[in-house]
């Protein structure tokens, strides 16, 4: 029998994270997760799970403290637009991320922890090539000149260069990927640091039949979303190749806000209409791009955008009910 491989995830108390650790679980691996809570809508399958800050180094060197053969590091400070386009949570965003992610490849590279994956986002691409929301570029090269839409990107993009900075100096073997709008069950869908598709799942399964549901700016700025399932699939594909990215990992099914509030609409079954309102927003256009993902891993993203929105709506709709229950 092989050496049960040895895992961290940091963040694994939030969607992403806690999606992970299972698929891991699922693979057979050990896994250690660590987040300043646990995970909100179901118990964390992973076999230790330690509740630390870390923006504290020293938390982060008692978390490393036997050799893993994995560590993905998921752990920021982050929301949807309402939460990192208002500007109000600029400061904490940038200082808590960049200390996490600081003290992280410190504590791996004194572990001599070879392996880390770190979670980039789409939100680093340049502002002037997101302008036109029908041709938007986000190609992995199109990254400089940098100019990121908010500090959350600014962010991001340092991070990106402090990892590749250690994978140079010290040999470690880092693997960067750029999420594009990753969604589906179990993950925030109240609170202001929703992304769209929940949010809008929440509008919808709230709504009164021939009511109308509210829709940020005029409706007709792009996006691309990926379901959970298929980040996941992507990651550890990144993780186990010889390629350190930074690599996009999205989907090419690009729409806008109010095609995805319409989609919703229609997978709920109710007659509802949309009305745009003023709120925040981001770039006008944004679409991962996977030429790099398909040459270097052989794979790309490839399931509907409506088929997660299926699943994620049933989920919504059923924390709603609840909530309203309690």
């Amino acid at each position: 029998m092989g050496k049960q491989t040895k895992v961290l995830v940091t963040g694994a108390g939030g969607f992403i994270g806690s999606h992970l650790v299972k698929r891991l679980k699922k693979e057979g691996c050990w896994v250690r997760g660590v987040d300043l809570k646990y995970p909100e809508f179901a118990e964390t399958e992973a076999d230790d799970f330690i509740i630390g800050d870390l923006r504290d180094p020293e938390i982060c060197r008692y978390i490393t403290d036997i050799r893993f053969d994995e560590v993905y590091q998921l752990a920021a400070d982050m929301g949807g637009a309402g939460f990192v386009f208002t500007g109000e949570n600029d400061a904490d965003i940038m200082h808590n991320s960049a200390m996490i992610n600081l003290n992280m490849l410190e504590a791996c590279y004194k572990r001599n922890i070879k392996r880390i994956f770190y979670s980039s986002s789409a939100c680093m691409y340049p502002e002037y090539n997101q302008m036109d929301p029908e041709n938007p570029k986000c190609s992995e090269d199109s990254a400089y000149p940098a100019a990121p839409d908010s500090e959350y990107g600014w962010e991001k993009l340092f991070s990106e260069r402090l990892y590749l900075a250690y994978n140079r100096n010290y040999g470690m073997e880092v693997r960067i990927a750029r999420y594009h709008n990753i969604f589906g069950p179990e993950g925030t869908w109240q609170g202001g640091r929703e992304k769209a598709p929940a949010a809008l799942c929440r509008k919808v399964a709230e709504a009164e039949d021939g009511g109308f549901i509210e829709v940020w700016g005029d409706g007709k700025q792009t996006r691309s979303f990926l379901y959970i399932d298929e980040c996941l699939e992507g990651t550890i594909r990144l993780m186990r190749s010889d390629f350190t990215g930074p690599v996009n990992i999205g989907s090419e099914e690009m729409v806008t806000i109010n095609q995805l509030a319409k989609m919703i609409i229609e997978i709920s079954g109710k007659n509802l209409s949309v009305k745009n309102v003023p709120g925040p927003l981001g770039v006008r256009g944004r679409n991962s791009d996977n030429r790099l993902i398909e040459e270097k891993l052989g794979w790309k993203p490839s399931m509907p955008l409506k088929k997660g929105l299926e699943i994620t709506y049933a989920w919504v709709k059923e924390q709603v009910e609840k909530s309203k229950k309690a």
